[in-house]
């Protein structure tokens, strides 16, 4: 009896999906919405109950203060504030702050923590032990701790501004913190930031140009180096096109301090140094994990093919190692970020300080607490969300 085509064949009917409680489907969306309606039912009656409460006692309550003038001032930042704005803007500030922390450290302790991870496999004994007793000593050091010792170093065993240690005319170290030479903003500038981010674009197509090119035939493009050109050559461009703008405002020894160009204060430096140090060293106990776990037949192999230590790190080893690298890894970002609330120990006015001050001055306790939760949970879901990417990017993909 002769079969039938496969192309006469019928697919079976698909299968109907009915809201029986005999579904396991169904019995665990019935359990998630009734979760869901505890949570949120728990979540109305501890409001509720809070703002009654604070209604009998006479306590103001609600975010109608942040329209209000805040009436002090923040000793530093990025974003222009004053003491006649509101208190939205001095959270603003206080959130800028935060961030300027946060990002220049993940970026730093990244680095330092890479290279201390790597160079605990060196066969340089002195080097592994340094290595080996940074990790030791700044792991085991309450975060807090660094913190009060690096500003205490820096403000007390520091010069005075008039003896600042300089390098040239361009850095001055003092009690005053670190000054150096500031750009002078001009249009031209735009047109710079502009090619940038269209050599970031083409940087883009040309690693995926280049990838794919290396999946079809084997043979590999230049690629960092292409990379490093199209950023610069393009931006190179953009400021040209400028009108070449290089005005920069020198920093120069006063009477009383260190007048012109930017300054980096002791505040900010002792709550950078100290979540540096700090969390580079549980980086680099990270990365070394990672390494280890590697397969010694893999540096066998590229060994085999030739290539020196250093390439085999960067091309073999660790492109394997991320995968295991960048979840715990994720912590230690989540981490930083959120020790940085501890700047307030220091006088450092991040998110946390300006909250105290408005709520010290407002009575608004809930709400500035609110805010400052807000905040980290922001922060600490977008670090998440970005690192999750990632480890999609790195994860181990079967063809």
């Amino acid at each position: 009896m002769a079969h039938a085509p496969a192309a006469a064949r019928r697919a079976p009917p698909p299968r109907r999906r009915t809201l029986s409680w005999r579904s396991r489907r169904t019995r665990a969306l019935a359990y998630q919405l009734l979760a869901l309606a505890v949570v949120g039912f728990l979540g109305w009656l501890l409001v509720s109950n809070t703002l009654t409460n604070m209604r009998l006692r006479g306590i103001q309550s609600g975010f109608d203060f942040l329209a209000q003038p805040a009436g002090f001032d923040i000793g530093e930042g990025w974003l222009p504030y004053d003491s006649a704005d509101a208190y939205w803007k001095a959270f603003l500030a206080g959130v800028v702050n935060t961030l300027r922390v946060a990002v220049v450290g993940i970026v730093l302790t990244t680095i330092l923590g890479t290279l201390l991870g790597v160079g605990r496999f060196s066969r340089n004994a002195l080097l592994r032990g340094l290595c080996y007793a940074y990790v030791e000593i700044f792991r085991n050091i309450p975060v807090l701790l660094q913190l009060l010792m690096w500003y205490l170093l820096l403000t007390e065993y520091l010069p005075l501004p008039g003896d600042a240690l300089r390098v040239g005319h361009l850095f001055f170290l003092s009690k005053n913190g670190l000054s150096f030479p500031a750009l002078t903003w001009e249009a031209g500038h735009w047109l710079a930031v502009g090619g940038l981010a269209l050599g970031c674009a083409a940087s883009f197509a040309w690693v995926r140009f280049a990838r794919a090119r290396f999946e079809r035939t084997g043979r590999p493009l230049p690629v960092a180096s292409v990379v490093l050109l199209l950023l610069v050559a393009l931006s190179w461009l953009g400021w040209l096109a400028g009108g070449a703008p290089a005005q920069f405002q020198f920093p120069e020894v006063g009477e009383l301090q260190v007048e012109g160009g930017s300054a980096l204060s002791p505040e900010y430096l002792a709550v950078l140094l100290g979540l540096v140090l700090y969390t580079s060293s549980y980086v680099a106990e990270v990365v070394r994990a990672g390494i280890a776990s590697v397969a010694r037949g893999q540096h066998e192999a590229s060994a085999s093919l030739g290539l020196s230590r250093a390439r085999s790190m960067r091309l073999v080893v660790l492109p394997q190692a991320m995968r295991l690298i960048i979840p715990p890894l994720t912590n230690q970002y989540l981490n930083l970020t959120k020790n940085s609330s501890l700047a307030v120990a220091v006088g450092y006015p991040d998110v946390v300080s300006i909250a105290n001050t408005a709520l010290n001055q407002s009575g608004r306790a809930v709400e500035c607490i609110a805010i400052i939760m807000a905040v980290y949970l922001t922060l600490s879901v977008a670090t998440s969300a970005l690192m999750n990417w990632l480890n999609r990017r790195a994860a181990l993909r079967e063809r």
